[in-house]
């Protein structure tokens, strides 16, 4: 979210058109939401349904692999629970410790498969919507641009701006003329019959690398000690 503030906050820093010929004559300025603008944009809703959909998606293939990890879990406490038995030999005994084993760094392994996944797919999909929402802003930005200098403003100001101590960078004006409306008009002129273009929240950021790698996940139980020569020791 904070990514997206930057590229409003840059793509605003791009609209102010100027006439400084025009020094001795009343200035004409104009004021656009930027923030209303980019969120009921219908390309916006597009691009976050598009995002909820690849993100659920790795969600599924995330969750398909946890389910193995714990099958393995389940299977090493079986095999330990086989251990246990008094009665078996130390032949036997010493094959469990050889099946524990081998699941245990079968399960490690696919741990290491699953969060090495979903650190490649998150980051891919961050830097997929990252360039999406640039576009998105570039051809609300050239849309702004184009309407001032169809209707002479000399200045256009985003009032939805914000200063790094979160304070609005437009505080007063007086005669602007407000083109929120008329702009966001424009731009949702050519959306579907069924696009949403209600007020939505911006797309979120996906998780990042190291979200990813504390992502939820059972670690497979401790591989069970290797068996001592001689009698099993009963409990």
């Amino acid at each position: 979210m904070h990514m997206i503030r930057r590229f409003i906050a840059v793509a605003a820093a791009a609209l102010l058109v100027g006439n400084a010929a025009a020094q001795d004559a009343k200035l004409k300025i104009a004021t656009v939401d930027m923030q209303q603008l980019f969120k009921e944009y219908f390309k916006t809703n597009e691009a976050q349904q598009q995002i909820n959909v690849e993100r659920a998606r790795i969600q599924k293939d995330n969750n398909e692999k946890l389910t193995a990890i714990r099958q393995i879990e389940s299977d090493m406490q079986a095999l330990k629970t086989q251990t246990e038995d008094p009665s078996l030999s130390d032949q036997k005994k010493a094959q469990v410790y050889k099946d524990n084993q081998a699941k245990y760094q079968e399960g490690i392994q696919l741990d290491k498969e699953r969060r090495e996944y979903l650190s490649r797919k998150n980051q891919a999909l961050n830097e997929k919507m990252v360039q999406r929402m640039r576009g998105i802003l570039e051809e609300i930005r050239k849309l702004v641009e184009e309407r001032a200098k169809a209707e002479n403003f000399d200045y256009v100001f985003d009032k939805s701006g914000m200063s790094t101590s979160q304070v609005p960078f437009l505080l007063y004006t007086k005669d602007a003329t407000d083109i929120t409306a008329a702009l966001l008009k424009d731009l949702n002129k050519d959306a579907p019959a069924d696009a949403k273009v209600a007020p939505a929240p911006a797309p979120e950021i996906p998780a990042s690398d190291s979200d990813a790698e504390s992502a939820p996940g059972p670690a497979p139980v401790k591989p069970t000690p290797a068996p001592k020569s001689g009698t099993p020791k009963a409990k």
